[in-house]
């Protein structure tokens, strides 16, 4: 056997783990969905009925389904541009030379590790009516205020108890979160900007906004694109804050898909239709992920799309 030959078998042997856990734990089970879907089929019934696309027809008619595709895309567009400028801003804080910012970087990466149930469990006891952090704050903020205007202007809100609110605060609370994944990205994105530029542009009278906007922003693209598509995946997959303090409700405005494909197959037992608007989900974070991976390599060929 020659040398090139025994290279190629040991660059294979150490690809094989990776590659026979990604058949067995996302390629097959991505085509055992798809066949799923093309059935009619309940968990507890021995046998299937062959639909064809029929599943797929009714999902686009499923009027709980077009409503949690509804909420998910209204929780990415709001949790993804609010956790990311969150994000950018704490990490230009962490990217100056001060004391303990180590510290800081770890005390801001500790959500992306604890466990969502956990997590869920606590927020439910802040976002508590009257004795929960957030509204215990408004309420001694509004005592305070009375004293000076004779007025109570806040009593206290049940914000995952009301269909207005609770997508909203739901929203708020991934920012949290998600914090920590992407202030590690974009102190990476930040040390990597040569510090030339910035003293170049200091020597050309720019001020910290100037330089922020013309140096930073365009050096963080790549950055920046890469951290909207782990998020926006994120935000349409989010599952576990929905079924641990909401349930889907109140009326359904919590209801994103993750939670609905949930209910589909293990509460209604419609494995069939379940495996159709899974396939579904796949499709659309696909096509999402392509198209902002594609706007990525124009960035980085120098081609702006903006």
């Amino acid at each position: 056997m020659s040398l090139r030959q025994r290279e190629n078998r040991n660059g294979w042997l150490f690809a094989a783990p990776a590659t026979i856990h990604l058949l067995l734990f996302a390629i097959l089970p991505i085509g055992f969905t798809l066949y799923l879907s093309l059935f009619r089929w309940k968990l507890y019934e021995p046998t299937k009925k062959f639909l064809g696309l029929e599943n797929y027809f009714y999902s686009f008619r499923d009027p709980a389904f077009l409503n949690a595709l509804s909420n998910s895309l209204k929780y990415a567009i709001v949790a993804v541009p609010s956790g990311i400028v969150v994000a950018l801003a704490i990490a230009i804080l962490l990217n100056q030379k001060m004391r303990l910012s180590a510290f800081f970087r770890t005390i801001y990466y500790l959500p992306a590790i604890s466990s969502g149930v956990a997590i869920s469990m606590i927020w439910i006891y802040i976002f508590l009516p009257e004795t929960g952090l957030i509204n215990s704050m408004l309420i001694s903020l509004s005592h305070l205020v009375n004293r000076y205007t004779h007025h109570e202007f806040y009593q206290g809100m049940d914000f995952l108890g009301k269909s207005e609110t609770a997508l909203w605060a739901l929203a708020f609370m991934s920012i949290w979160i998600g914090l920590g994944p992407k202030v590690v990205l974009f102190l990476a994105g930040l040390i990597g900007v040569p510090q030339t530029l910035y003293e170049a542009a200091m020597l050309d009278g720019a001020n910290g906004w100037q330089s922020f906007r013309r140096i930073t922003l365009p050096m963080l693209i790549p950055t920046s694109l890469f951290v909207v598509v782990t998020s926006t995946i994120s935000a349409i997959q989010v599952f576990t804050p929905v079924y641990m303090m909401t349930k889907g409700g109140p009326e359904d405005s919590t209801d994103v898909v993750g939670f609905h494909i949930y209910n589909e197959a293990w509460t209604s037992f419609n494995t069939g239709l379940a495996s159709a608007k899974s396939f579904i989900l796949f499709v659309l974070i696909a096509s999402v992920a392509f198209i902002q991976f594609r706007m990525t390599r124009k960035q980085l060929e120098g081609h702006s799309t903006f």
